[in-house]
């Protein structure tokens, strides 16, 4: 008969070999250095010296007889058999890890626990605060773990289980997603006070176009969407500044480095621009829950999505469905 991967002592007393003793260490051990990026970094936080790390590392690598990790000097990568590794290994370690949390939550018992989101910054500026405070209030013994991540690591995070959900936008929604969208937000242009464009109501995407615009990063879906728009309308359109987070949009068209296009959930009302709709060429944006296909939601997850929409309780929860069929 095959053994497990996370071999206990015999019901007869008898210890397991040393090596099957000592592999939930390894594992460990591993898993923090594929997550850290660097043993150094791995050995702190476990408390070890690096030696320690390194040797059960090693004593894993012989005894699957691969090479996990890429070493080149201080830096390490994983190798294809070390991410094959991860992606087994690591929901191991953290469960063992987080038994008790795990099972506290899972029993109903809001009392104690944790829970991790994943999110951009304009989600943890403008969507999170009000819902974290409630919750903390309410359920002071859960310790909220808050990401700050982009789309593709809030992604992976979610595909790692290194967070129970995530809160932000989805254009494209892969088939190991579930997204449920709960806010809505509008386009918008916004400008300096003084800019030409400001004292316009029904701008045209023809009047924007020889305007320099201020856009977040390439990679974000805000510049694929505005590329997407003027495309489609055969309008030129340029970025003059890739800047990061809406507050240093906000603040560089203010100072008129610039225009933008972003949509409302940035607008509190208080800056010192001018905003317009685009509602005639972009499309309204959601903001929801993104959550891993087939991943179980503890009973505190529920909870906190069930108060930024009520409605969420009414999805059923796969593993729950799954077990009652």
């Amino acid at each position: 008969m095959g053994c497990s991967i996370l071999d206990a002592v015999s019901l007869s007393g008898n210890s397991a070999p040393y090596y099957k003793q000592n592999r939930l260490k390894q594992l460990r051990a591993f898993c923090t250095t594929a997550r850290c990026g660097s043993i150094s970094k791995a050995a702190e936080k476990l408390f070890l010296s690096q030696p320690s790390v390194s040797l059960q590392i090693q004593a894993l690598e012989r005894e699957l007889d691969t090479t996990l990790f890429e070493r080149r000097g201080p830096s390490i990568r994983l190798t294809p058999e070390g991410k094959t590794l991860l992606e087994i290994s690591l929901p191991l370690v953290q469960g063992i890890d987080s038994l008790t949390d795990t099972f506290t939550e899972r029993s109903g018992n809001l009392e104690q626990g944790e829970l991790n989101i994943a999110a951009g910054e304009s989600t943890i500026l403008y969507i999170l605060p009000d819902v974290i405070k409630n919750f903390s209030v309410e359920f002071p013994g859960i310790r909220i773990k808050l990401h700050n991540v982009t789309g593709r690591d809030g992604m992976e995070m979610l595909r790692l289980d290194l967070a129970d959900f995530a809160i932000g936008s989805m254009l494209e929604i892969p088939d190991d997603i579930n997204y449920h969208p709960i806010f809505q937000f509008n386009p918008k242009l916004i400008t300096p006070l003084d800019h030409p464009l400001s004292k316009s109501s029904d701008i045209r995407l023809e009047e924007i176009g020889p305007h320099g615009l201020i856009l977040p990063p390439r990679h974000l879906s805000t510049w694929r969407m505005v590329d997407v728009v003027f495309h489609q309308h055969n309008i030129p359109y340029t970025v003059t500044l890739e800047a990061g987070g809406w507050e240093v949009i906000k603040k560089y068209v203010e100072i008129g480095l610039g225009i933008s296009i972003v949509t409302d959930i940035c607008l509190t009302g208080e800056e010192r621009l001018v905003s317009i709709s685009l509602d005639r060429y972009f499309p309204t944006r959601s903001y929801g829950a993104v959550i891993r296909r087939g991943k179980y939601l503890s009973i505190a997850a529920r909870t906190f999505l069930t108060m930024m929409d009520p409605n969420f309780n009414e999805i059923p929860n796969p593993k729950r469905r799954t077990r009652a069929s």
